[in-house]
């Protein structure tokens, strides 16, 4: 791995002077190569776009003979390429403080500045553009430049190692050795569920996991040993989300090895008169710092991490798109958005992205189209804003994300952790299962790929972990099936008026805060506030996919049963009997803690093992899920699980997703854990599985401690620092 450090051809004598100097002459020669190559692309590009675009030319207005026209292009493209070589690192880094979508969008016009500038430039003085046709003549150029060069050095080896070289030494600033133990990814893809990584290896739509998973190819090929499958270099092993089953209660859970008091999605504090929500920065500070302070130590990615794309830090020295960090100011809130500049200090990316931006909306918008007139169901809504959240999940995190994870293995860095929300955003609206998300579970895979390529070269060698932090459970969502929403229900059973137009409720997808903090624009959701508004004698009703909270404000504790009962009598039997409702979790006086059901069930949560009642079509393990989650200082006064159909695992969400997850029910609970056989297995030899995002963290503790790498110790479980 690390024998492309030094030059080939180095030996003793004179000999080995000879060959030094003859291996960076040819490096000259191939360099210089390629460098004519690209200008020459460049000039012909430029000579075809002033063919086409009227308004750029490239000679006076009384004509030029073709060789004054040609060499006008040449030098012209010359200056645009040696401007952009110098300026762009420079300008980028200076607009870092720019929202990064717009600084997308700059790129494009200072991209085009540069070349007006080049055209100014220009000995001949005959060659002009107007300005918005500049853009687009830079745009193109810059594309096609960058797809020359990377075609060129692709087919060179020891000039793509050497870029790849460079790009690391940029990155790692201390000069400090790279250690030659293993480093770990840990690449999580959001919302994957165990069963549908598994039917896409089976329909090929995965080829990368399909191979380390040694399954058989679609197309028959062999591996290199000549059997009918490749070698399988890792292990497919499905684990249990807690009851919560949602980005912020796992993720918090595997980077700081505690999720405790983390209920749902959102939630309402009554001790602060706030609602928490995951994925808005504040409320993601403050669980980090929670979390920090019961396990006591930073997190998983403590010694030498970075973190990517995560609603969390874990720990790492080294942050971009982080949400917990993207409400901070000056220094650490630049660190946050570091991704960007890194990614975007490259035109040919910003053009590359923005291309694929604009292809993903309009694919979106196709796709939406052909639901509708197909009269698809289940169905919600996609219109507004989404295909531009749709985009920015499947194009621009991935982008850039994935650049991050690249330039960190080439720094050497020990652990890191990122994660792809794509599939996540996609089956939210059109479901887990269907064409659309395949086609995003085909691109997750390419970007899998590439990372693969990418730890070929470098410093040191690297185990890649791929897991995912929760499922997706199909079905209608409880407005669509009933007319009203799970407010309207508990207004209704509370006696007070309920509007007749069913209020919407909105979705809780990561893309959307990811876009609002890259936009530096409030993450706050409509009719959603820090502190509620309205009558503090109404309830608050929120929702986690197919969970529901509901919460008396105006009480100052949790409310018990027979509390509950005595104020609104209707409202628990109005809940329980719902057909759209599974079960209910309150407290109780007499038992500490029930769980309602249809036709007046109520059990004690210490006698669920011999009699789950309403929790029986949740499968084993959901007992233990509502007592854990019963324990939480914030749980809410009443919890609400909607209906589950064990026959073809649908659920029925509070929000408006047809694909959700947040509660129990289905393929939601059912994440998966892919893992090198070079680590020990992730489940003991005694059967039990694997449970709890908590779980999932020791586990991955304990592969970077079997890395040999320097890790922050977990002396003791998280329950008994905070007994």
């Amino acid at each position: 791995m690390t024998g492309w450090r030094a030059a080939p051809g180095v030996g003793a004598g004179t000999r080995g002077v000879r060959g030094v100097r003859g291996v960076r002459w040819r490096r000259a020669v191939s360099q210089a190569g390629r460098s004519v190559a690209v200008w020459g692309v460049s000039t012909l590009t430029m000579l075809v776009l002033a063919g086409i675009l009227p308004d750029f030319r490239l000679q006076s207005p009384d004509g030029d003979s073709a060789t004054t026209i040609a060499m006008t292009a040449a030098v012209g493209a010359g200056v645009f390429g040696v401007l952009s070589a110098l300026a762009w690192p420079l300008l980028v880094r200076l607009l870092l403080l720019v929202p990064a979508l717009v600084l997308g969008l700059l790129v494009f016009f200072l991209n085009g500045s540069l070349l007006l500038l080049a055209l100014r430039l220009n000995p001949s003085g005959q060659s002009e553009a107007a300005p918005e046709t500049a853009v687009i003549v830079a745009a193109v150029m810059s594309a096609v430049a960058s797809a020359t060069g990377g075609a060129l050095a692709v087919r060179d080896d020891e000039a793509y190692r050497r870029r790849l070289y460079r790009l690391a030494d940029r990155r790692r600033r201390d000069g400090a050795a790279c250690p030659v133990t293993h480093g770990t990814v840990f690449l999580q893809f959001d919302g994957v569920g165990h069963d549908v990584l598994a039917a896409a290896v089976r329909k090929g739509l995965m080829p990368t996991v399909a191979r380390w998973l040694g399954a058989p190819q679609q197309d028959g090929a062999r591996d290199r040993a000549g059997g009918g499958a490749p070698r399988p270099s890792h292990r497919l092993t499905a684990w249990h989300t807690d009851w919560s089953s949602q980005t912020g209660a796992s993720q918090l859970g595997i980077l700081h090895g505690s999720n405790h008091d983390v209920p749902a999605f959102r939630w309402y504090e009554k001790d602060t008169g706030e609602v928490m929500v995951c994925n808005r920065p504040t409320s993601a500070a403050e669980l980090q710092r929670r979390a920090v302070e019961r396990t006591g130590d930073g997190g998983l990615l403590s010694a030498d991490g970075a973190s990517r794309g995560n609603l969390f830090g874990g720990g790492a020295d080294e942050q971009a798109l982080v949400l917990s960090i993207a409400a901070r100011r000056r220094n650490r809130e630049t660190r946050s958005r570091s991704g960007y500049f890194a990614y975007f200090s490259d035109p040919a990316n910003a053009v590359r992205t923005a291309l694929s931006f604009v292809a993903e909306v309009g694919r979106e918008t196709g796709q939406s189209v052909r639901a509708r007139l197909r009269r698809e169901r289940p169905r919600v809504g996609r219109g507004g804003l989404y295909p531009l959240v749709r985009a920015f999940a499947t194009v621009v995190e991935r982008d850039v994300v994935v650049a991050a994870v690249m330039g960190d293995m080439l720094a050497g860095r020990t652990a890191v952790y990122a994660d792809l929300v794509a599939y996540d955003e996609v089956a939210h609206h059109s479901g887990p299962l269907g064409r659309d998300t395949e086609q995003v579970l085909g691109r997750l895979d390419r970007a899998l790929a590439l990372i693969e390529n990418v730890a070929e070269h470098a410093p040191r060698p690297y185990r890649i972990v791929v897991l995912s932090d929760h499922g997706q459970s199909p079905g209608e969502t409880f407005r669509a099936r009933y007319g009203l929403t799970l407010g309207d229900l508990v207004r209704a059973g509370c006696g007070l008026a309920v509007s007749r137009k069913a209020e919407r409720t909105h979705s809780g997808a990561e893309a959307r805060a990811a876009v609002r903090a890259a936009l530096r624009r409030p993450v706050e959701e409509d009719g959603e506030r820090h502190h509620p508004a309205g009558r503090r004698s109404e309830p608050i009703v929120l929702a986690s996919g197919n969970l529901g909270l509901i919460s008396f404000p105006d009480v100052p504790h949790r409310m018990t049963k027979e509390e509950i009962d005595a104020r609104h009598p209707a409202l628990l039997t109005t809940l329980a009997n719902h057909p759209g409702i599974g079960f209910l979790l309150v407290r109780s006086e007499e038992h500490g803690g029930v769980v309602l059901g249809a036709h007046g069930a109520e059990i004690p949560l210490d006698e669920l093992d011999r009699t789950p009642g309403p929790l029986a079509a949740f499968g084993p393990g959901a007992a233990d899920a509502v007592r854990r989650t019963h324990s939480f200082p914030h749980t809410a006064d009443i919890m609400v699980n909607s209906f589950h159909d064990p026959a073809d695992g649908e659920v029925l969400a509070f929000e408006e997703q047809i694909g959700s997850h947040g509660g129990l029910g289905g393929a939601q609970a059912r994440p998966f854990l892919m893992s090198p056989l070079a680590l020990s297995a992730p489940v003991e030899d005694d059967g039990e599985p694997l449970t709890g995002a908590e779980q999932v963290h020791r586990v991955l503790r304990r592969w970077l401690r079997e890395s040999d790498g320097p890790q922050v110790p977990l002396e003791t479980a998280p329950e008994e620092r905070a007994a």
